[in-house]
């Protein structure tokens, strides 16, 4: 399947088909062994332009064709029915196929011979029948790849996981000399970071044209292979610090910005984009585009073309980008979805997320086949029980699974919904579920930060870091300013018995502005008592801000804010066990008492001190899209957190919630793998 399209025996002996379009439709077939094609879609792919009964009598041709040649050696390898066609799986092997099961057994020997022999080669070379077959055929190709790179990435962190240092190394160094690892060749990818564009508009209107231009090109551009872009919080964050251009590229840890703007008037639009050497401030390169509103909204493709192919020639790197997203061509519909999802990203302030809510509603009332807009409201729906003090988050999870699925009828590939639905699997008692969703979300989507970040946690959740590690690192490399993913990498870090790189994973999150009560178990997983002690009290500026307070309890005054912290710092920090069993004390008197007897402020303080009749209780009653977070440290192997695990009852609970099933899909926790059977 690597270079050209040979065909053999299993003895080796080579087959010809000497018909090119029957050579071609064998080649499609094999690309996915067992799976049916339908005979419309080969028939307008192979035969562009042609009446659909004359395609469809050249393909039964073809047909003729390649059963003619395969008959005396494997009759009946097609599988044909009236509308579809097949290839028996069982009876074809291709270097794809053999690649991708030798990572998955794990014989690394085997994997590595066969990246040498596919080398640099490119999936399916020298066909070409126009561009509909043209545009398929790099789908297929983006498709392998991704799927590639997670095989290497699972059998990397196998072999990380069992000290095979050896196999792990070997597989580095095939995977680093073939062609198609050249980022990882050259070290890592070149980063950018595309700054919010500038609007000048004479005519007025909520349109939102430099947002959606911002928006199509940081699309485009994360899709080529070789370049990595800064995610969006991060992006803003630092744009609106009041740095300098070199400034920014420093603290976003960049090579390159972009920056432009966009005119509009009666006559038009005008839009600027000039990429930027991030240590010098200095002009690469730059060019326009002059032509109407339609251009940009109903036809976004224009701009991406436009400007990546010059992007791509001034790095120095291949212009292979992914197709275009399913949008919209409505400008009002457009407009209300970039204002809708800034608003509902923000999660900062009493209603802004039900704000950008009510305009992504707006925005799919309009258009109701707006795929990318469906998305971005189950996100909206997902924040909003996960970051403010609501008491409908088992509905929240309803409506964010409703949306999300609609967006995936509308575009099967939208990897972002298939990693929210992931989130409500986990919720509902179904992580293997959940991560099924997870791995398919990032084969579609391996360049989106919140597919990455969502896939990471679901394997933090169930115990398995140093799987989710690398997702967790890479997450935080493309987004480094936003505090949250801070979280998940001292949570990560914490699980692995990495206590500095935990704190300081911790004291970033502090440092961004974010509360940090993770660097306070951090400290105290590292038997630093005091600094424990001091930095969760210090969290107590923050409640009714940063730190939501639990939803139906009414504000509180300084001084019994203040009491309630010392006594929360003590019991989770302290290392006394008398303010332990204060403190569990406190918190099972709440879980009885409060609105929502789930809430974070009880579920985060039981899994860090320990109390695990409290823990199996709550998120065997409940896991809900706020306190899902609390179960990333809930594997961590020190003293009191470790008592949950250790419970008698543990493995009961891990089995009622799902746990177990994934993990017997997925591995084991270290500290939970089963003892190997003897016979």
């Amino acid at each position: 399947m690597f270079g050209v399209f040979t065909l053999a025996t299993s003895a080796g002996v080579g087959i010809t088909i000497s018909n090119r379009r029957a050579r071609a439709l064998l080649a499609m077939l094999c690309l996915a062994p067992g799976e049916t094609l339908e005979r419309d879609f080969v028939s307008k792919l192979l035969w562009p332009g042609r009446f659909q009964a004359q395609a469809r009598a050249s393909l039964r041709q073809c047909l003729l064709t390649i059963d003619k040649s395969l008959g005396p050696i494997a009759g009946g390898v097609l599988d044909l029915s009236h509308g579809r066609i097949a290839i028996d799986g069982r009876r074809v092997q291709t270097d794809l196929g053999y690649l991708e099961a030798a990572l998955a057994d794990g014989r690394i020997g085997d994997a590595c011979g066969a990246l040498g022999g596919i080398g640099n080669k490119e999936l399916l070379d020298q066909i070409d029948f126009g561009d509909p077959f043209a545009e398929w055929l790099s789908a297929q190709r983006r498709y392998a790849e991704s799927r590639l790179q997670l095989a290497v990435d699972r059998a990397l962190a196998e072999l990380e996981r069992t000290a095979d240092v050896a196999g792990e190394q070997e597989l580095r160094d095939a995977w680093h000399a073939c062609d198609r690892a050249l980022p990882l060749q050259r070290g890592r990818k070149t980063r950018i970071a595309v700054l919010p564009f500038e609007q000048h508009d004479t005519i007025g209107g909520a349109l939102f044209l430099a947002e959606g231009v911002v928006d199509e090109l940081s699309f485009r551009i994360g899709s080529i292979p070789a370049v990595a872009v800064v995610g969006r919080t991060s992006v803003t964050s630092v744009a609106n610090s009041g740095r300098t251009l070199p400034e920014m590229a420093v603290a976003l840890d960049v090579s390159h910005l972009i920056e432009g703007t966009v005119h509009r008037s009666s006559d038009g639009i005008v839009v600027h984009v000039r990429l930027i050497d991030g240590p010098s401030g200095a002009d690469i390169w730059s060019d326009r585009y002059d032509g109407t509103v339609a251009d940009v909204i109903g036809s976004r493709q224009i701009i991406g073309s436009h400007f990546i192919a010059g992007l791509c020639a001034a790095l120095g790197t291949d212009d292979k980008f992914a197709p275009e997203r399913k949008m919209t061509a409505n400008r009002d519909a457009y407009a209300l979805y970039l204002q809708g999802r800034d608003i509902s990203l923000r999660a900062v302030g009493d209603g802004m997320i039900a704000k950008g809510i009510e305009l992504l509603e707006q925005a799919v009332e309009i258009d109701p086949d707006f795929a990318e807009c469906w998305a971005a409201l189950a996100e909206a729906h997902l924040y909003i029980a996960g970051f403010t003090p609501t008491l409908d988050r088992v509905e929240r999870a309803g409506y964010m699974a409703d949306c999300a699925r609609k967006a995936i009828a509308l575009d099967p590939e939208q990897g972002h919904a298939l990693a929210m639905l992931g989130v409500y699997e986990f919720v509902n008692r179904n992580p293997v579920a959940a991560l099924d969703y997870g791995y398919e979300a990032y084969r579609l989507a391996p360049n989106d930060i919140n597919v990455a970040l969502r896939l990471g946690t679901f394997l933090l959740n169930l115990g398995l870091a140093r799987t989710a590690l690398p997702y967790i690192e890479t997450v935080v490399e493309r987004d480094p300013v936003h505090g949250r993913n801070y979280a998940a990498l001292c949570a990560a870090h914490l699980c692995l018995g990495n206590f500095d790189q935990a704190i300081a994973a911790g004291q970033r999150m502090a440092d961004l502005g974010f509360p940090a009560p993770w660097l306070a178990v951090a400290y105290a997983s590292n038997g630093e008592h005091g600094r424990a002690v001091e930095t969760y009290w210090n969290l107590r500026t923050l409640l009714g801000t940063m730190i939501t307070r639990p939803p139906g309890m009414p504000p509180i005054d300084d001084a019994a804010r203040d009491a309630y912290f010392d006594l929360a710092a003590r019991g989770i920090c302290s290392g006394d066990p008398d303010a332990r069993a204060a403190y569990c004390g406190m918190i099972d008197m709440l879980h009885q008492t409060m609105p929502d007897p789930y809430d974070n402020s009880v579920a985060f303080p039981a899994i860090w001190m320990g109390h695990a009749e409290l823990v199996m209780k709550i998120y065997g009653e409940q896991t809900s899209l706020a306190n899902i977070f609390g179960l990333m440290t809930l594997w961590v192997d020190v003293d009191p957190i470790r008592r949950t695990r250790l419970h008698p009852d543990f493995m009961g609970f891990a089995d009622r919630v799902g746990y177990v099933t994934a993990w017997e899909k997925y591995g084991w926790p270290d500290a939970l793998r089963p003892a190997p059977v003897t016979k």
